[in-house]
């Protein structure tokens, strides 16, 4: 029972989509309802027509009966238009408001939230789930209330001509009903399930189209086949056992209302032929009965829709309704223009999986100092950052900028003074102009191009076909690696940021381009905070304070001189990833 109220409030969320729409829907149910009336019509104009016009050799009256069938054709073909075009607005609105929806919370939701949750999982609900919400929204239940009403109207007219005949129709209801009920049971959880899996091939999709390049570089085509090969038999196992319960579904619903059709021929012949019903009668009889059977059948084929779209629904809202856990606090403050200096008080960091990553971490950056961060993979570097663009808060402790604790302040007034260069570097599949403006969208022409000359990019954009109109594609994938970085650069310049986030920019570039960006660099540190995960030597000997981390403690600090000769973990750590880079460096 706790499955059908839950089911019953998803359903009733998804339909208050429809809320700003209620003009739409008000005329699609009263054109519906004129339809329906329309539909009931129509069976006694041919009783009349066969009774009155053809036995009764009154051609006028036919005449009048055959205009009036086909004056009420137009007005039906008009009405189910304008309904069909009106649906369809209604429940497209409806999904261009999920996807909006769904876009701004997951823009809004913790990185802890991205770290656990697939790629392929989210674009599958973005959406198939969505598409199901739509269709569920439109159609599926204009067509239900639409079948419940004209059944309504149909059992009425029926019981009004001859209620022994419609006694034996209506007695076919239940059957039919308790069948649609009971496949809706079967189907609901094997929907899930086939969503899920299709989310989980959409996943080993994404990725494989992702990582083409290293598929082929280690000569895994075969083994991603496979894998890709299992879920999708998974998913064609599922598929097929869905279309098996809907082929077992729909016979029988068929076979339960053709019984309604056996017995009025039968009955009905019988009475027309004892003089007891006219031969009008039953035609308008047989034609209520298949406009009876007509929406009971669709009834029992949309309903296993409800219980998909339930399905949809469900997965739709654990992505609305996660909780944020970095969030601006009910009285949050804008922060104002940084100076840039950055503390760490006490501060501890533990993932939702339990494990700890930083423990107790302590120390100070004056404005305008560069902080290296060194340490093994998994000494908590990159979760430091982390917590100073609070991407998370950290579990005890607090992180402060000149000496006003973050969690106190709006999160955008922090990052709009954040620049990142980051080794991976993330484009988007739009122009370089607006890669480069992506922080500061009113940028100037002028200060574009002088970003781009600061990051040594210039010379390539101008060479390009389209300059700085030119499309880089998804991910940047048109670029080399050196000019994505410099892209990035160019796009941390423009935004003038207070603090600088950098995971060893140059790596990607040749040694002529990596002087260069270093100039470019060099200016754009000048005053401003910097905190760079460092790999070579040119970076630690200008850090005014390294970091070393172990096992996500300080295990030492101090200037690159300074921990030569203190810190023996310093000095090994060193030889081990800074000195075999700066002696591969020389060779080239």
């Amino acid at each position: 029972m706790k499955t059908e109220t839950t089911d019953r409030q998803i359903l009733w969320r998804c339909f208050q989509y429809l809320r700003p729409y209620r003009n739409w829907e008000i005329g699609i149910y009263l054109l519906m309802i004129i339809v329906n009336l329309i539909n009931i019509a129509t069976p006694q104009l041919f009783r009349w027509a066969i009774d009155g016009g053809i036995y009764g050799g009154d051609l006028r009256l036919l005449g009048w009966i055959v205009g009036g069938l086909l004056l009420l054709t137009l007005i039906k073909g008009v009405m189910t238009y304008y309904q069909g075009q009106w649906t369809e607005n209604a429940s497209q609105s409806v999904a261009y408001d999920i996807r909006n929806e769904l876009l701004s919370t997951l823009a809004s939701l913790s990185f802890s939230f991205h770290d656990r949750t697939e790629a392929g999982q989210i674009l599958s609900r973005a959406m198939q789930d969505v598409e199901r919400i739509r269709f569920l929204t439109g159609r599926a239940v204009l067509r239900v209330i639409e079948g419940t009403v004209l059944i309504l109207f149909t059992a009425i007219a029926l019981l009004i001509m001859n209620p022994t005949l419609a006694g034996l129709i209506i007695l076919t209801l239940p059957l039919l009903l308790h069948r649609a009920y009971k496949f809706g049971r079967i189907f609901r959880p094997l929907s899930y399930d086939i969503q899920n899996q299709l989310g989980d091939l959409t996943t080993q999709l994404e990725q494989n189209l992702r990582g083409a390049a290293i598929v082929k570089a280690f000569a895994q085509e075969e083994a991603e086949i496979e894998r890709f090969n299992e879920q999708n038999e998974k998913w064609f196992e599922l598929s097929a056992e869905s279309t098996r319960v809907q082929a077992v579904n729909a016979p029988l619903l068929d076979m339960i209302a053709n019984l309604g059709t056996v017995a009025i021929i039968w009955y009905g012949g019988l009475l027309v032929t004892r003089g007891q019903l006219s031969l009008g009668e039953l035609v308008a009889f047989t034609t209520y009965l298949a406009m009876l059977i007509r929406p009971i059948r669709l009834i029992g084929r949309i309903i296993p829709m409800f219980a998909i779209a339930a399905s949809a629904g469900e997965r739709l809202f654990a992505i609305l309704d996660a909780p944020v856990e970095v969030a601006d606090s009910p009285d949050a403050r804008p922060l104002p223009r940084l100076d840039g200096a950055v503390q760490f008080e006490n501060v501890s960091f533990t993932y939702h999986t339990g494990q700890t990553v930083l423990r107790e971490i302590d120390f100070s950056a004056d404005a305008g100092q560069i902080i290296a961060l060194m340490g093994a993979t998994g000494s908590g570097k990159s979760t430091l950052i982390n917590l100073v663009a609070r991407f998370y808060d950290p579990s005890e402790g607090r992180v402060l900028v000149d000496g006003k604790n973050i969690a106190n302040h709006t999160i955008s007034s922090l990052r709009e003074q954040l620049g990142f260069v980051m080794q991976d570097t993330i484009l988007f599949a739009t122009t370089i102009r607006e890669n480069i403006t992506f922080g500061r969208p009113d940028a100037t022409e002028a200060e574009i191009i002088q970003a781009a000359r600061d990051a040594q990019a210039h010379d390539f954009i101008m060479a390009m076909s389209d300059g700085y109109d030119t499309y880089v594609g998804e991910r940047g994938i048109t670029l080399s690696g050196g000019q994505k970085q410099r892209l990035a650069i160019a796009r941390a310049l423009i935004a003038d940021p207070r603090i600088l986030i950098l995971d060893d920019a140059t790596a990607s570039v040749d040694t002529h381009t990596e002087h260069q960006i270093q100039l470019a660099l060099d200016r754009l540190m000048e005053g401003r905070t910097t905190f760079v995960i460092a790999h070579r030597l040119s970076t630690v000997q200008r850090a005014d304070q390294i970091l070393l981390l172990e096992h996500g403690r300080i295990a030492a600090r101090g200037t690159h001189d300074t921990l030569l000769h203190s810190s023996p973990l310093y000095r090994q750590v060193y030889e081990l990833q800074i000195q075999p880079d700066q002696e591969i460096a020389h060779e080239l």
